[in-house]
């Protein structure tokens, strides 16, 4: 008899194993012909990861390199390679001075120099050097309004680009006369280059008045100067940058179906661009799941329905969870009392929200166990309160920093 607890312990961490950027970014540095000095700069959640596989290719021939990620990402030394962990989802102090520290490395570079600039999701928090005029606070201000209010990530970082010295091709431009060859980790829908990491070595797609929209959709509160900022154009030309992308919510998609037909479920795939509020997206595959056990839809049992994306969370309670745990703890009511139905919610690089929790999952007796407990779903969800109930019930994903970050993956299992 399938034990679908089992199942889904083992495609998570097949999944997460298949998505570590260290083969794609091998694979990008063999096709490359490096020329001159190398220099390295990587940012995001991945990019202790990235900078090793660096390391490794590259050898001797890397002069210097810097690497800046998140707090708890980075997992040793790396020769020739200084490394700084720095605040996320929200800039500090050491996110300002790590930045510095790779843009007078940009600065120094000649026209025969060459910068490997690796990114990944996670860099428009952790890379940061404010316009003359602006601070850190206006930062932290900014972004604290653009997580509580269900912006989705391309939104908040054409508000964030526009205040920022190394966003929006910028970085690019202080490299110069260097050549840069930048190898992108995606962790945006579309993988909309400018919007990775808000783009430090890629020209801006998006207008002022695209940033002007989404200020005025979310009744962002912002000061004459952060205003004036928003009214600026960005660099819509930047010509000294060749990019890769190794790795997105495709490929995490992917590996999810071949784990799952591997072990004996037929996968389906239903999006990669899932895009809404987490707690409607819950209610939906929830809805998904229940369908297919009772026959009404085109799936069979035994099936992995996968749903590859980014949801957001509106914030209006104090609690304390993450977008995945929220589908998870969403999702647990409208399958409630079916056999061999699960679902969980994963985000790739193990950190969901400003939780120690990767996501969540739910099953036919969690919301059982939740009430008999007197736990209202309804009631933690108002509250976003989804981290502590999961774990009343045995529900949240523990899987540590993972090295990776391509994006979240929600799937239903059907045995």
């Amino acid at each position: 008899m399938r034990n679908i607890h089992n199942d889904a312990k083992q495609m998570i961490g097949t999944i997460i194993a298949d998505n570590m950027p260290r083969r794609a970014v091998e694979a990008a540095l063999s096709r490359h012909e490096f020329g001159g000095r190398i220099f390295l700069v990587a940012i995001g959640k991945a990019a202790w990861t990235m900078a090793h596989a660096a390391s490794d290719f590259l050898g001797d021939r890397l002069e210097k390199g810097i690497v800046v990620t998140k707090y708890g990402h980075s997992q040793g030394d790396l020769p020739r390679i200084s490394i700084y962990e720095a605040g996320h989802p929200v800039s500090d102090e050491q996110t300002i001075s790590a930045t510095h520290e790779c843009v007078e490395l940009a600065a120094s570079l000649g026209a025969e120099d060459e910068l490997l600039f690796l990114v990944s999701g996670g860099g428009s928090a952790l890379f940061e050097k404010p316009l003359d005029g602006l601070t850190l606070e206006d930062f932290k201000d900014v972004t604290t309004q653009l997580l509580a209010s269900g912006a989705d990530i391309v939104e908040m970082n054409m508000v964030r680009k526009r205040m920022s010295a190394v966003k929006a091709g910028r970085f690019a431009g202080l490299a110069a006369p260097a050549r840069v060859f930048a190898v992108i980790l995606s962790d945006v829908l579309g993988d909309r280059l400018d919007s990775i990491a808000s783009g430090p070595a890629v020209a801006d797609a998006s207008t002022a008045q695209d940033a002007i929209r989404v200020v005025e959709k979310y009744r962002l509160k912002l000061s004459d100067t952060q205003l004036r900022y928003m009214q600026a154009e960005t660099p819509k030309s930047v010509t000294n940058v060749e990019t890769v992308i190794t790795g997105s919510v495709r490929t995490l998609c992917e590996s999810a179906a071949a784990t799952a037909r591997e072990m004996g479920y037929t996968p389906y795939v239903l999006t990669t661009t899932m895009n809404c509020e987490a707690a409607e997206a819950g209610r939906l595959l929830a809805s998904i799941a229940a369908d297919t056990r009772a026959g009404r839809n085109s799936f069979a049992a035994p099936c992995a329905i996968i749903a590859g994306g980014e949801t957001v969370v509106t914030l209006k309670g104090g609690g304390k969870g993450g977008r995945n745990q929220e589908i998870a703890l969403a999702a647990a009511k409208g399958i409630a009392g079916l056999d061999g139905t699960l679902i969980f919610s994963l985000g790739s690089d193990g950190t969901d929200g400003p939780t120690d929790a990767a996501g969540g999952l739910a099953d036919g007796t969690t919301a059982a166990r939740l009430k008999q407990q007197g736990i209202d779903i309804d009631k933690e969800l108002a509250d976003n309160n989804a981290y502590p109930t999961l774990s009343a019930a045995d529900g949240l994903i523990i899987t540590g920093p993972t090295g990776t970050n391509v994006n979240d993956v929600s799937v239903i299992l059907c045995s």
